[in-house]
């Protein structure tokens, strides 16, 4: 294992922006809170993909979830920390085996008795297009919101690009199962990095860390880990202004940008994913003007592409669908099926949501918080005062990261319910 003092050193922001839900146009653009790092996304590079790393994967005979299938170093890790990129078997909402890709990221000091904590990081969006992958990135670390928190705690940190972002694979956009699938099968395939890090260095217990889109993906990950991860002890699932009622989500948000992008990249997706149903062509929901470019939206990421997306999107503003898709099967059903919480979330959950946040809006959250109390879930609620989608998840951090660790400690904050 390559010395840490031989890495060249990174600059690691406390919690890094990175922006959910098509928030990078909303946020980047528009919205009045603009921090450095705000500043830096604006000129954020997506890298190109490596064909041969990324290329299309066989599935192996005898294979299973969480299949490490390729794996390099990645250069310039976070300081203190060995990483790599990682290609792996995940499966699909129909439980299929489709391959995934992703970063893995390990403190280079010697492990705790019982192996590491894992926190699976579930990002925000970056796009639906393999290309927006972020682990793809130039910089990938810089999306993965408190990895220097995380990494400084002794985390080994996991973060999942979805299926079909990076390696080929079917769209996921927003397709709740598959998302969290992709987020708990990761956190498998680290494990089987042993060759380079060390028999049992990654423990069983388990974090979910999740924002805006990554917060549905969280806590689908959450309702799904005991029975389709069951080797893993999830101790607490935290998220960020999640996308939680889909249904709502498109009804605030589709007068603007924002609200054309979500629909674009999600009904794109659902008439992909959901083809066999009656009714789920593109032409029973949209416009003929947003059926023509629905496809073109979702070949574009919204880091580095902002201004294609706003010149297809804003002439549909006002004309984007044709018919509610909270009122028109099945599109009402889709949404429904991809909207987490219809059970109490197992364990401490951690939901922050900024009040100036114009996208994921506080009250469908706060909402969001208050079922899964009447529902008996433990469930601590942070509201956060002049804040907005891009900076709730880096602001959240502070509260966030003691929570985590009391809940490792067996102590658990008290419930906010």
């Amino acid at each position: 294992m390559e010395p840490a003092a031989a890495r060249p050193r990174r600059r690691l922001a406390r919690g890094v922006l990175a922006l959910g839900v098509a928030a990078s146009i909303a946020a980047v653009s528009s919205l009045s809170a603009c921090s450095a790092v705000e500043a830096e996304l604006r000129d954020y590079e997506q890298g190109q993909l490596d064909e041969p790393f990324y290329a299309a994967v066989d599935i192996p005979d005898g294979a299973a979830p969480g299949d490490l299938i390729r794996q390099e170093r990645i250069g310039g890790a976070p300081h203190g920390a060995d990483a790599w990129r990682v290609v792996y078997l995940t499966t699909d909402l129909d439980d299929r085996l489709i391959a995934a890709s992703g970063i893995v990221a390990v403190p280079a000091d010697d492990a705790p008795e019982g192996g590491r904590v894992v926190l699976s990081w579930a990002h925000p969006t970056t796009g639906a297009a393999p290309r927006c992958a972020p682990s793809v990135g130039i910089d990938p670390f810089l999306l993965i919101e408190g990895v220097g928190d995380a990494l400084g705690a002794g985390y080994a940190v996991v973060a999942t690009d979805y299926p079909g972002l990076g390696v080929p694979g079917p769209n996921s956009y927003l397709v709740g199962v598959t998302e969290g699938h992709s987020v708990l099968d990761i956190a498998r395939a680290a494990k089987q990095l042993d060759d380079d890090l060390g028999d049992g260095d990654l423990g069983d217990r388990l974090l979910l860390w999740g924002h805006s889109q990554g917060g549905q993906a969280a806590l689908f990950a959450a309702e799904l880990a005991a029975t389709y991860a069951p080797e893993f002890d999830l101790v607490a699932t935290g998220v960020a202004a999640p996308a939680a009622d889909l249904g709502t989500l498109l009804e605030d948000d589709i007068d603007d940008v924002s609200g054309v992008t979500i629909g674009a990249y999600a009904f794109q997706a659902y008439s992909e994913v959901y083809a066999d149903l009656p009714g789920s062509d593109l032409d029973t929901i949209l416009t003929p003007a947003a059926v023509q470019v629905v496809g073109e939206m979702s070949d574009l990421c919204l880091l580095g592409q902002n201004s294609e997306l706003h010149d297809i999107a804003t002439p549909l503003i006002g004309g984007f669908l044709k018919a509610s898709p909270t009122e028109t099967e099945p599109w009402a059903q889709m949404l429904s099926a991809n909207s987490p919480g219809k059970k109490a979330l197992p364990g401490p959950v951690f939901i922050a949501q900024g009040e100036s946040d114009e996208l994921v809006r506080p009250s469908s959250t706060a909402d969001f918080a208050k079922r899964q109390c009447e529902l008996g879930a433990d469930v601590t609620f942070l509201p956060l005062p002049d804040t907005n989608h891009g900076m709730v998840a880096d602001r959240a951090l502070p509260t966030l990261m003691p929570w985590f660790a009391a809940a490792l400690a067996g102590t658990p904050k008290p419930s906010t319910c």
